[in-house]
């Protein structure tokens, strides 16, 4: 455990110093960790736990081809590493539920009866369980009920690893019954590949993370880049240069040098017009989005948007629906220009 201050307030985080490779595999070497959904999250974290030498099965249904298909590429073999959902819930010790949010709630009745005592439900999203109201998901008193959530996509997960690198990752502990919820779940989080983990708990990992990823991680994100582009075509610059100017530029210059080194660091190395100009105008920004961001945590917290997420994935046309809204913004005038331009970075040209 390390202790980190910002201004008054102590946090305690654990690095890998605290749990080195050969203390994971002594803590899960009992364990049979079943990976439930080989969609987002699910390949990483099978495929991270299984290079740290951690046994691991994965359950998926053939229902969804692709899925299924990508297991097998992946090495894992039908009948013996890899199963349907209700049989890998029931082989497994831990079982690591790692379908969407709608998928958990439409599947918990397969996993439910495997669930017996001394067993552990394991969660990379607060959601089911916080809003379990609306999902079903109500585990029994006699398992473990533990989270980590890296933060990142299963691909950044995956890539860190390869890389050597690690992700944070939050973790919880929801219910211990079996008094080793805590050390399960910390050899969990550096078994997927975390570099450190921070503790949370269920409701404010989904109630932050919810807000997250409407607001700046991708929903605002990208509402400031379409206005912004939007604005500079309408005044007659051409799509290469608003491409630039507005999301180039941002993810391949000033993003990574915020992420490197913080924002005062990146102002400080910018340009003395550029510096002026963010100095004044971001307050502007800070104001009128401030109450969007209110109104969207009060939606978060009180549910709202998770009735909306599971009548919307519940659809049995969703994922044609949702075809048609990426098609839209792939085929849009914006993301045409991104394509052009990527294809001209250096490191593609030949």
């Amino acid at each position: 455990m390390k202790t980190i201050s910002i201004g008054n307030i102590e946090e305690q985080v654990v690095d890998r110093a605290d749990w080195p490779i050969e203390k994971v595999r002594e803590t899960l070497k009992d364990e049979t960790i079943a990976i439930i959904g080989y969609g987002v999250q699910g390949p990483a974290q099978a495929l991270n736990l299984r290079d740290n030498g951690i046994k691991v099965i994965v359950g998926q249904s053939e229902d969804f081809p692709r899925d299924w298909n990508r297991a097998v590429e992946d090495g894992w073999e039908p009948g013996k590493t890899l199963f349907s959902i209700s049989e890998a819930a029931k082989r497994g010790t831990i079982v690591q539920y790692l379908l969407s949010d709608a998928g958990q709630k439409a599947c918990w009745d397969q996993i439910k009866p495997h669930m017996t005592a001394g067993k552990a439900l394991y969660f990379s999203h607060g959601f089911s369980i916080v809003f379990k109201d609306q999902t079903g998901v109500i585990p029994p008193p006699d398992i473990d009920v533990i989270m980590v959530a890296p933060k990142g996509s299963g691909t950044t997960v995956r890539r860190h690893f390869l890389e050597g690198r690690g992700i944070n990752s939050s973790y919880a502990v929801h219910q211990d019954a079996s008094g080793k919820a805590l050390d399960r779940t910390l050899a969990l989080g550096f078994g997927i590949g975390s570099g450190y983990l921070f503790e949370t708990t269920f409701e404010k990992e989904v109630w932050s993370d919810l807000t997250g990823e409407r607001g700046v991680l991708m929903g605002a994100i990208y509402g400031l880049w379409l206005a912004q582009y939007d604005v500079l075509r309408a005044h007659g610059h051409s799509p290469s240069e608003a491409f630039n100017e507005t999301v180039e530029e941002a993810t391949q210059s000033l993003y990574p040098l915020i992420g490197e080194n913080g924002m005062d660091w990146m102002y400080a190395n910018c340009s003395a017009t550029a510096q002026r100009g963010a100095l004044d105008w971001f307050r502007r920004f800070y104001d009128s989005s401030k109450p969007v961001f209110e109104e969207l945590y009060d939606a978060v917290k009180s549910g709202r948007e998770a009735k909306r997420v599971i009548e919307a994935n519940s659809r049995p046309d969703y994922q044609d629906q949702l075809k048609k809204e990426l098609t839209e913004i792939h085929d849009s005038e914006m993301w045409r220009a991104g394509a052009v331009v990527r294809s001209l970075r250096p490191e593609r040209v030949h």
